[in-house]
């Protein structure tokens, strides 16, 4: 009971009405222009080298956990 040569007929047709010949045709070259441009991305990622980030900033404060400001309190109090 798969889709037989008559409904994919049925089915092309009724996309062919609602677009256009025209308008599919530049649909796929729309989305050819976008995968060939997605493999040039892929294939460029893959020839650079990854770049190694500078640690120059200066590292974060530190942070004391609430028991030992409490301690610390008691402590000046």
């Amino acid at each position: 009971m798969g889709p037989n040569w008559l409904k994919l007929l049925l089915v092309v047709l009724l996309v062919v009405a609602l677009f256009g010949r025209g308008r599919i045709s530049d649909m796929m070259g729309d989305l050819a222009k976008g995968i060939k441009s997605f493999k040039k991305g892929i294939s460029e990622d893959d020839e650079k080298p990854l770049e190694a980030k500078s640690l120059d900033a200066d590292p974060p404060a530190r942070i004391e956990a609430p028991s030992q400001l409490a301690r610390e309190d008691a402590r000046a109090g």
